[in-house]
């Protein structure tokens, strides 16, 4: 039988604030375990939450860039339900009001309906030891994460793995683009819940949900979702019934196991949090957020292929990274060359920072790259040259001005010894002049361009050059 594949995700992501969601620890991660902790992150008995302004700002910031309705009174829940990271038994999150409601992204030629965005506090990490112990670390604890649901009920929905990648690239752009999150996925900062349902082709009847927890890395969401499939598709193929459960993702085996059957949002018994009043959020404050809303990938690529004339391919090269892209506008600010600085950057910064998990540090200062880019285009030092002086001056504080001077790469030969010294080469290579004649194959020409190169030390233009061998040698 055939079957049509319905997929809804879960995503977390961890708000970039500096402290965390309800007491003023730091969220930093990667300090020693238990050393951003307090009475309110680890649940100690009286003490009292309170509500951190800019969270529910960033929060406010994600749902518009999502183009979300932001509800004006928002209420925080208790979420009750016992795990060695949670200390206190409960995480305060949201489920009647949420902050952000009825929001969308676009992937492919259709808009994925969201059901909501909403603000809630993390739990701690639980880090197992190769003796088989483990230990937790409350840092985590308490900081802000904001959840985002996709309404996997509604048309049209995720119906493939690589939708769900897609969707998950895209949101994880956005919220960078938009400020609200940094997403490194290697740090636990983003992950998703997937929730996997098949039904037979066409029907309007939904299938009994499947949902595997805290998946980290797409690479694993992807593989996680085609094992589920094709559980769930043997399963019915055998005439079998789908439970609903929790499944747990081995990503080192490639496999998913049950952890509890029949979970609903009843189980966790939520009420709302007699700590916390509930958030008002009027129209100034949305306002006030729009107005200060940095440019979003779309926005970018948009101005980036109608007001810089670049081509598709060129702008998503550009947007797949940001600082890719703000060293691309901070460039094209102080040399208004975008095809130029363009061709640099994809071409020469790509290839030195590109990683198997994304994109390092640039390690070129944006004075260094202008003046090498200007001085091409001046013809004061050829593109070979450019490419050498650039890798002197990577990853160090030297300026490319003075290397270039250092290496005697400047090009500084007047207009009339160069002819001379053309001239000479051409004259001493008639039988190759003959040859490029016969054969009208310009590649010839090429090793008089070496010579005069040799001869200038390397300083001269070989465009220049190139069409004054040919000047010559057809006349």
């Amino acid at each position: 039988m055939e079957y049509d594949v319905v997929i809804g995700l879960e995503v977390h992501a961890e708000l970039k604030t500096n402290s965390k969601c309800f007491c003023s620890c730091k969220n930093e991660a990667g300090d020693e375990p238990n050393t951003n902790c307090c009475p309110v992150c680890i649940g100690l008995p009286g003490a009292l939450p309170i509500l951190n302004k800019f969270a529910v700002e960033q929060t406010i910031r994600a749902g518009l860039a999502l183009g979300f309705e932001i509800n004006r009174t928002a209420v925080f829940e208790r979420k009750n339900y016992f795990y060695p990271d949670l200390a206190k038994a409960y995480q305060i999150s949201q489920l009647v009001k949420p902050i952000c409601i009825n929001g969308s992204l676009r992937i492919g030629n259709k808009d994925i309906p969201i059901n909501r965005i909403h603000l809630e506090e993390d739990a701690g990490k639980l880090v197992h030891g190769a003796d088989g112990s483990t230990l937790v670390d409350y840092n985590r604890g308490g900081v802000p994460l904001i959840e985002l649901v996709t309404d996997a009920l509604k048309e049209p929905h995720i119906e493939s793995a690589d939708e769900a990648i897609e969707f998950l690239e895209k949101l994880r752009q956005i919220y960078i683009y938009a400020g609200v999150a940094d997403c490194l996925i290697e740090k636990g900062q983003m992950r998703a819940d997937v929730n996997v349902s098949l039904k037979p082709k066409g029907s309007d009847k939904y299938g009994t949900k499947v949902e595997m927890k805290n998946i980290m890395g797409f690479k694993s969401v992807y593989r996680a979702i085609q094992y589920e499939i094709e559980r769930q598709r043997d399963i019915l193929d055998d005439g079998g019934v789908i439970e609903q459960e929790t499944r747990k993702w081995d990503d080192d085996k490639g496999i998913n196991f049950t952890l509890r059957t029949k979970e609903n949002s009843q189980d966790y018994r939520y009420f709302p949090d007699p700590d916390l009043l509930a958030v008002k959020i009027d129209d100034a404050k949305i306002d006030e957020i729009k107005r200060t809303m940095p440019m979003l990938p779309n926005e970018l690529k948009e101005k980036y292929m109608n007001e810089y004339s670049l081509s598709e391919y060129d702008a998503d090269v550009l947007l797949q990274f940001k600082h890719v892209s703000d060293f691309f506008n901070q460039c094209v600010a102080d040399y208004n060359q975008p095809k130029t600085v363009c061709n640099w950057i994809t071409t020469e910064i790509m290839a030195r920072i590109k990683t198997e998990s994304g994109a390092g540090p640039i390690l070129i200062s944006k004075d260094n790259l202008v003046w090498l880019m200007k001085n091409v285009d001046n013809k004061k030092i050829n593109r070979l040259s450019a490419k050498d002086v650039l890798s002197k001056v990577w990853g160090t504080d030297l300026s490319a001005e003075n290397e270039a001077k250092r290496l005697n790469l400047i090009i500084d030969i007047d207009t009339g010894a160069l002819d001379e010294i053309i001239k000479k080469i051409v004259e001493q290579n008639s039988n190759v002049v003959e040859q490029y004649k016969t054969a009208n194959d310009p590649k010839i020409l090429n090793y008089l361009v070496g010579q005069v190169m040799k001869e200038t030390r390397g300083k001269a233009n070989a465009g220049d050059v190139m069409a004054k061998i040919k000047e010559l040698a057809n006349s």
